[in-house]
């Protein structure tokens, strides 16, 4: 029972540590070893699964040297990894960091796969309480805090699962197990789909934001992460109780495949049911891989010590081709929006390969004893993540102030996932930089609500959160990745265009609101990221934002702004002032803004209707982002 409990705990801990550091390798792929647009899709693909299928050669090294050293080592490696990760200053140094951490962790999990015949309650654990976690932080790592909290229960972490891993490895019955390939396989499936879908506390944030706010105005964290612990426990639940036998089985992979069809048809209001479906049946499929096969009898002759070694090499196999599974998956979903190919049928085609492996398992003979009863880690799990709404801080409302302002000042930027030129995640950069500007309103692009590929964060509500503005968001790729107006003054009738895609792969989008500065003053402001073509300008999408942007105006004052990929002079430029518009920025030009460390592109703009004033243009200096931010302060017309 103790080696039970102790490999189980150690198991979490391993997985729990490993996806921190893949929450900080997957951004750098394209923050850190991609640049922007200038890095070919196909060779960030190329180096990610690389690392992945160099993992596939651990199995024969643990085969030839042992799983106990190679474990220990692993694990000690993947445990500097990610402590160091908090320290680093980013760039070279933190991607190299985290490849290193991401390759032990592989590494040892193929060296505990060789010891270990019944994974399903240690990853379970591991994945749960990894959700748990990132929900109580509100979905910022400890990685990007770096205060002593952090550092204090990193290293907590850290200790723990080191010490459990060098704990002897003698089984307490003296024998091995025959089952776990199965479970083993679906360990990196069901990761990519726990943290894509069925334990996103970021995807779960945004599913009620679509719900709550019919007006399309974020309000209160306090909604968004409710249906966390739910999904927690559900997943918990699932995946430490008995299955039934006969067809009854199939309810797990039923479950996880409708979640994984509801995510993949890219609509805001279903993302609460996917994910309720998918914690469901992802932890039902587990559970019906653990341990269907039981343990060998205690013999120790040479046969049976060789078909021990095949079965712990069969295992340790298992797990990396999982591993790679994972990491296709996930490069295979969100290259897409650089190549531009379909990529819906990616999380049910991963979630078909888990129902199939899952229903194809044997019936459960004997249910061993896990660590913990399955009520009793589900009800802690769930008060642990119940606390999230607690910790976080709410978004005020916005409310109109005593009568019209004279002025508004205005700031739109590129915050690039909310990753800075270093690859770090800067919230607090983003924050400062346009809090300086002490803006009315904010147009932010490259806003990302939950991709796994940028690490899981809702970025729009943490610094919307930060800086105590109310967002609308507009979806342009798929439901969580576009673009969002923040404002102090409220906003009403939000409308949001989608935008020819005219040969770029990225999606794209208009965002229109409209303002009520009180006494029946009202301004329209639209916010858009134009997606050129390759080699070609945005101009069909820059007529059609020019178009739809005045047509909602209907004659009020009108702001359009935001990433346009196009420079003063250029043909998509023209369009928005063939309409009327006026540059903000005409007075105070050549301003570059991009890139933000040696700015050499005008394309970050701020267009106005006749009336409306501009003053004090300008473009703060900001790492940040890979752009720099914008701002006007608009002298609004006499009443």
């Amino acid at each position: 029972m103790r080696y039970r409990q102790l490999t189980t705990g150690t198991l979490a801990l391993g997985v729990i540590l490993l996806i921190d550091v893949l929450r900080v390798w997957l951004p750098g792929i394209i923050t850190i070893f991609g640049q922007a647009a200038s890095t070919p899709a196909e060779l960030m693909g190329a180096f990610a699964l690389g690392w992945f299928v160099l993992a596939l050669g651990a199995p024969a090294v643990v085969r030839r040297v042992g799983a106990r050293p190679v474990t220990v080592v692993a694990a000690v490696l993947l445990a500097v990894a990610r402590l160091a990760l908090t320290a680093t200053p980013g760039g070279r140094t933190q991607l190299w960091l985290a490849t290193a951490g991401l390759l032990a962790g592989l590494v040892w999990l193929v060296g505990v796969a060789a010891d270990t015949d019944r994974p399903v309650p240690g990853l379970a654990l591991g994945f749960a309480v990894n959700a748990a976690l990132h929900a109580v932080l509100d979905t910022v790592d400890l990685v990007w805090r770096g205060d002593w909290l952090a550092w204090l229960l990193s290293s907590v972490a850290v200790v723990l699962f080191v010490l459990g891993t060098a704990q002897p490895g003698t089984r307490a019955d003296g024998v091995t197990g025959t089952g776990g390939v199965r479970a083993w396989l679906l360990a990196g499936p069901a990761l990519l789909l726990a943290a894509m879908v069925a334990l996103s506390p970021a995807l779960a944030r945004t599913g009620m934001s679509f719900l709550v706010a019919g007006d399309g105005v974020a309000r209160s964290p306090l909604f968004g992460l409710a249906p966390v612990p739910v999904a927690v426990a559900a997943f918990l639940c699932t995946a430490s109780t008995r299955p039934p036998r006969g067809w009854s089985r199939a309810y797990g992979p039923v479950a996880l495949l409708a979640g994984a069809v509801l995510f993949a048809l890219d609509r805001g209001d279903l993302l609460l049911p996917a994910i309720l479906l998918a914690a469901v049946g992802l932890g039902a499929c587990l559970a019906l891989t653990d341990d269907a096969s039981g343990p060998d009898s205690g013999t120790s002759s040479a046969s049976d010590t060789a078909n021990a070694s095949a079965r712990a090499a069969r295992r340790g196999y298992a797990v990396a081709a999982g591993m790679l599974v994972f990491a296709l998956g996930a490069v295979g979903y969100y290259s897409a929006y650089d190549l531009g190919y379909p990529n819906a049928a990616v999380p049910v085609v991963v979630a078909g390969l888990v129902a199939v492996v899952a229903f194809a398992a044997r019936p459960v003979v004997h249910r061993l004893p896990g660590p913990f009863p399955p009520l009793r880690a589900a009800a802690a799990v769930t008060a642990l993540a119940l606390l999230a709404p607690v910790l976080a801080d709410d978004i005020p409302v916005a409310s109109n102030r005593d009568g019209p302002p004279e002025r508004l000042t205005v700031v739109a930027y590129n915050i690039r996932m909310g990753f800075g030129l270093d690859g770090r995640f800067d919230l607090p950069g983003l924050t400062e930089v346009v809090d300086r500007q002490r803006p009315d309103v904010v147009l932010l692009s490259e806003v990302d609500r939950a991709w796994l590929l940028n690490g899981g964060h809702d970025t729009l509500d943490l610094l919307a959160g930060r800086l105590g503005m109310p967002y609308v968001f507009g979806p342009a790729a798929d439901p969580v990745w576009g673009d969002a107006v923040l404002s102090r003054w409220p906003m009403r009738d939000p409308r949001s265009l989608p935008l020819p895609a005219v040969g770029a792969p990225t999606g794209a989008q208009a965002l229109a609101v409209t303002l009520d500065l009180g006494d029946g003053v009202r301004t329209a402001v639209v916010s858009t990221h134009l997606q050129p073509p390759p080699g070609r300008g945005p101009v069909v999408q820059a007529r059609a934002v020019a178009d739809f942007a005045t047509r909602y105006a209907a004659g009020r004052p009108l702001v359009v702004a935001g990433d346009l990929n196009t420079e003063p002079g250029d043909e998509a430029y023209a369009k928005f002032t063939d309409v009327g518009l006026t540059d903000a920025f005409a007075a105070a030009r050549p301003l570059a803004t991009s890139p933000a460390d040696d700015p050499r592109q005008q394309i970050d703009h701020i267009f106005v209707s006749p009336g409306l004033t501009p003053g004090d243009p300008v473009a703060p200096r900001s790492t940040a982002s890979d752009h720099l931010p914008v701002a006007v302060t608009l002298t609004l017309p006499p009443r």
